[in-house]
């Protein structure tokens, strides 16, 4: 994989990405890092991508987007009707490349996996397919459960059909396993949603915009505001915690305007609507000053089988966390990271409470959690993970 290797040829990847690029959230954040390490590892890379999204460069990097001729605009996160049409435009591009460049490895991430396979296999490449989420996580109406059922089914096939696999979570190797129990199957973790470190003087500006220069505890929370986040456990935790403790302020970041309007009216009739900042969406480049200028982050997620983004930038900002006690949540946090509760409004009320006393133990767990961002959840194990896995695939 040597770009210099004397008489060996600069390997070409096609790394398929079906979802908006760029966006700030987690596939398209994550496609960005794959992209990179790829180049700096020395492979010419083509991305090619969904025709929704702003403009990114990556150094090293050639971007390509498939047709659309339905003129979506949009594209919610999961499987659906639209995001099939594009996904058939997307396997048009990929062949159309194909017919041009000759390719040594085709990387098909989610629903792309399987054009992934049917593309690699014409051209006698490589085939990688990449898995971030479990399908039943998406779960809603007899429509959208048909859709993901067919989903499950194309996504089998990718696991039985690719050379190797790269799961974004424990969880999700082992799903890909029981599929093919003799896959090469890799477990490449997300890392924070940025590289960029919180600045002292923006980590002030944040604070003292949200505390209004007085002295208050912080509570934040990242994400949206989808049941399984937990979000009804949070706000019902709210009102408690604020009534116990005058000094302390949530912030909320995350959650579409009707959204926020709607647990914004929920707490003014409770009385507590002046204690609790609603900041909306927060770009990952500007995200860290905000988590670095708060004193306790929340994850009250309540299912599935990947960790949330979200922990990697908690942990990064070396700020103390509570989160339920789940699989999702304990896949990147233990005790000596985080504080660990049952998802009950009492569990997470009572270890608001424990942290908002006892600031020793809130700076431990701080420190402790950066420990694992500088030790392992990193941009660079992040690309030692994915050398080790395109290694395997010219491995003779």
């Amino acid at each position: 994989m040597n770009r210099d290797a004397p008489g060996r040829p600069v390997r070409r990847v096609l790394l398929m990405a079906p979802q908006p690029f760029f966006e700030w959230r987690g596939s398209p954040i994550r496609v960005g890092f794959t992209a990179q390490a790829l180049a700096e590892l020395g492979f010419a890379v083509d991305l090619l991508v969904m025709p929704i999204g702003e403009p990114r460069e990556i150094p090293g990097v050639r971007l390509f987007r498939a047709a659309n001729p339905f003129g979506i605009r949009r594209l919610p996160i999961g499987p659906s009707i639209a995001k099939a049409a594009l996904d058939a435009m997307l396997a048009a591009k990929a062949v159309s490349l194909g017919r041009r460049q000759r390719y040594d490895v085709v990387h098909g991430i989610e629903d792309a996996g399987l054009i992934a396979v049917l593309v690699g296999r014409r051209l006698r490449a490589a085939v990688i397919f990449e898995k971030h989420s479990d399908p039943a996580s998406y779960r809603g109406g007899m429509l959208r459960n048909l859709v993901l059922r067919a989903y499950g089914h194309v996504e089998a096939a990718a696991v039985r059909s690719a050379d190797a696999v790269i799961g974004t979570s424990p969880g999700l190797v082992a799903q890909a396993t029981r599929i093919r129990p003799d896959v090469a199957a890799h477990h490449i973790f997300d890392i924070p949603s940025s590289l960029t470190e919180a600045a002292g003087e923006d980590v002030r500006t944040v604070r003292q915009r949200l505390t209004g220069g007085e002295d208050r505890v912080l509570i934040t929370y990242v994400g949206s505001f989808a049941v399984y986040q937990g979000i009804d456990l949070m706000f019902e935790s709210m009102p408690p915690i604020l009534e116990a403790a005058p000094a302390s302020r949530f912030v909320v970041i995350g959650g579409s305007p009707d959204e926020v309007a709607t647990r914004r009216a929920w707490l003014e009739r409770r009385g507590h609507e002046d204690r609790v900042a609603f900041v909306g969406h927060v770009a990952p480049d500007r995200l860290p000053a905000y988590l670095r200028a708060s004193d306790i982050l929340l994850s009250p997620r309540l299912a599935g089988v990947n960790a949330p983004l979200k922990l990697l930038d908690y942990l990064k900002a070396g700020r103390a966390i509570v989160a339920s006690d789940i699989e999702a949540n304990r896949f990147v946090l233990d005790e000596e990271s985080a504080l660990l509760v049952e998802p009950t409004v009492p569990a997470l009320v009572a270890g608001v409470r424990r942290l908002l006393d006892d600031v020793a133990l809130r700076e431990r767990l701080g420190r402790q959690g950066r420990t694992k961002i500088d030790t392992l959840y990193n941009f660079s194990e992040f690309r030692r993970r994915l050398a080790v896995c395109y290694q395997g695939l010219f491995r003779t």
